[in-house]
């Protein structure tokens, strides 16, 4: 079985390794897939697809991603570059998920409200959803154990209509065959809610999966970018 993490970075492919925290973790980790077995007992082949310099917009390469895919088909992790994996056996964990969801994500809202902003937040002030509304939970911070302790947003393992961008999983035939892709005019932002809303017009269920992972940015929530992004996403959506 291939699994196939794309990730977008701006440091150099020497530097993503030594200095990122997806980079340093997939150094390690690469070594534990290639001594792991799937569960009908099939060697594990984890390929990193990683796009170095990078200026462009994260949909224009994970697109290129799945289309590369046509013809190699693996389950896909389009992944930021500052996480830090911390399970040995988050690839096992990851193939368990998507027995029951089409697409996986850590952290995810189980509903959708009008204008929302976020999978989190209901509105531009930046109120949280209730609780129960939330699924997942991830762990912030550069150093571990970290100096907060993890969010716990809700319980996960469950179906949800958004999904955090963090990291987000799939089978490579699900995409195809659903035709789902990004939409690329979301270069930074919003391009995981709108995915999310791609995957519920085609029936694709999207469900939060339990994952060690620690995340190091906080998001960039109000800038300028986010704003304009967010008018893309109205202007397509409605609501």
């Amino acid at each position: 079985m291939k699994i196939k993490i794309v990730i977008a970075t701006r440091a150099s492919e020497l530097d993503f390794f030594k200095t990122t925290a997806t980079g340093r973790s997939l150094a390690f980790n690469k070594k534990v897939a290639e001594r792991s077995l799937d569960k009908d007992g099939k060697q594990i082949v984890l390929e990193v697809r990683l796009f170095p310099n990078n200026t462009k917009g994260l949909p224009t390469l994970y697109n290129q991603a799945i289309r590369e895919s046509i013809n190699d088909p693996s389950i896909i992790i389009f992944a930021h570059d500052d996480i830090h994996i911390l399970d040995y056996f988050w690839i096992q964990r990851l193939i368990e998920g998507l027995t029951h969801f089409n697409v996986l994500g850590l952290a995810g809202n189980l509903r959708r409200v009008p204008r929302q902003p976020s999978w989190a937040f209901i509105d531009t002030n930046f109120t949280w959803d209730a609780p129960e509304n939330l699924s997942g939970i991830m762990a912030s911070g550069k150093n571990f154990p970290p100096s907060n302790p993890p969010s716990f947003y809700g319980p996960p393992r469950q179906k949800v209509m958004l999904l955090d961008g963090l990291l987000l999983a799939s089978d490579s035939k699900t995409l195809i065959e659903n035709n789902l892709f990004f939409d690329e005019r979301f270069q930074f932002h919003f391009y995981d809610l709108d995915f999310c809303r791609q995957a519920e017009l085609k029936n694709v269920s999207c469900g939060t999966w339990d994952l060690s992972l620690m995340h190091e940015s906080g998001g960039s929530f109000g800038s300028v970018g986010w704003y304009s992004s967010y008018q893309e996403y109205l202007n397509k959506w409605g609501d």
